[in-house]
């Protein structure tokens, strides 16, 4: 059972490992709220898992030592046992999901574990562990549903009240449930009246599920680009810490995960993971009522994977009307393509890329198609070339 005790001693042995990641307030996360960010993306291993991963592993006995350590991750938890392992002189296993960011598969390895990659997804990497426990005899640390690693990733929970006591509300992502049951125990001990609320991808809400429907429950399929937190089922014990703890879970979809990682990069120069800004995406999209409030949103992660960071950059540029891509039917005779292209030269767009198509099934010869990918300043400037496109007679698609 997770208690006080506990995670004041995983403060104590996380002393002089973990960090004590930076709390600063945000200008411009929600203009009608008091926001501060809580930076566990500069966290030792660029994630909170390690703080769970460490404390767990001190905790072992020497026997459960001397067995080695098998551990299940899509990466961050990875990252954390290998570190852990490394510093402890114990050989661990890392079963990880084949479609984990390289970035963090390397880390694994670079911290001396050895890497399994399985077919699937999260619970799929943990299934191939607990195959390899039994055949090996392996010490098995779960990345969640477990007491220690709760209390450590707890000691976020204290740091967030030792700077901003009186925070009103705290915003955490959720995957199997580990940071948000030790986050919610250690701010409900201290400030009971402060609301914590949980904050999944729409695309993977199996805590959101569990909780509504009294039940824990398994998703047949998770999808996601918040990799750190597609988990298809949530623990036991992460389960009844939510029920009791936290206040409500609510979901982001991929276009608003997007725009969070895009928002901390411009004004913060900061990079999170999509698991990292979930709680970023809820309080931009005013998910729960933080009007007027005091609120701190963990940003629990920065191990983006730097091959697919332009790709959610782009998404996010589309989502805020800031690029678009438009096709466009036209005549095929001279002069047509320069009236539509000086049409959105004279609304201040920047055009991007250019192609014209004459090949195209199913249209008549004598027209052919344009697509057009445009740089604009915002939605209205998008909407405002939209309209003097058509204004010219052009066909839109």
């Amino acid at each position: 059972m997770l208690t006080m005790e506990m995670l004041q001693n995983a403060k104590e042995v996380l002393n002089g490992v973990a960090r004590k990641t930076p709390l600063f307030q945000s200008s411009y996360i929600n203009p009608d709220a008091n926001v501060y960010i809580k930076c566990e993306n500069m966290q030792v291993t660029g994630s909170f898992k390690l703080r769970g991963a460490y404390f767990k592993t001190a905790s072992l006995t020497d026997e459960e030592a001397k067995k080695g350590v098998i551990a299940c991750s899509a990466g961050n938890h990875a990252q954390g046992v290998a570190l852990a392992a490394q510093k402890k002189g114990i050989p661990a296993v890392i079963c990880m999901p084949e479609a984990a960011p390289l970035a963090k598969v390397e880390a694994t390895r670079g911290y001396g574990a050895e890497v399994v990659l399985v077919k699937g997804v999260y619970d799929d990497a943990a299934a191939k562990a607990a195959e390899l426990q039994k055949e090996k005899g392996y010490t098995f640390l779960h990345p969640f549903n477990d007491d220690y690693v709760m209390a450590g990733q707890g000691t976020v929970g204290l740091e967030i009240m030792e700077e901003v006591a009186d925070a009103e509300v705290v915003l955490v992502p959720i995957g199997g449930g580990g940071l948000i049951s030790g986050v919610a125990f250690a701010i409900k001990q201290i400030n009971p009246n402060c609301k914590v609320y949980g904050v999944q991808a729409s695309g993977a809400p199996s805590m959101l599920n569990s909780i509504k429907d009294g039940k824990i429950e398994t998703l047949e399929s998770v999808s996601t680009m918040a990799d750190g937190i597609a988990v298809k089922q949530p623990g036991d014990l992460t389960f009844a810490m939510c029920q009791k703890y936290v206040d409500g879970i609510v979901t982001v979809t991929e276009d608003e995960i997007a725009k969070a990682i895009l928002l901390l990069i411009e004004k913060h120069k900061m990079v999170a993971e999509g698991a990292g800004a979930v709680s970023v995406a809820a309080a931009m999209h005013n998910k729960v009522d933080i009007k007027g409030k005091k609120t701190v949103c963990v940003i629990s992660g920065g191990n983006v994977d730097v091959n697919i960071l332009d790709r959610i950059i782009d998404k996010a540029l589309q989502a805020n009307g800031r690029i678009v891509k438009l096709s466009v039917m036209m005549m095929d005779k001279p002069g047509q393509l320069t009236q539509l292209l000086t049409a959105i030269a004279e609304v201040g767009a920047n055009i991007l890329n250019v192609t014209h198509d004459r090949m195209v099934q199913d249209i008549a010869v004598s027209t052919c198609i344009v697509d057009i990918v445009a740089e604009t300043r915002n939605k209205e400037h998008a909407d405002k070339m939209m309209e003097e496109i058509k204004s010219k007679g052009f066909e839109v698609l």
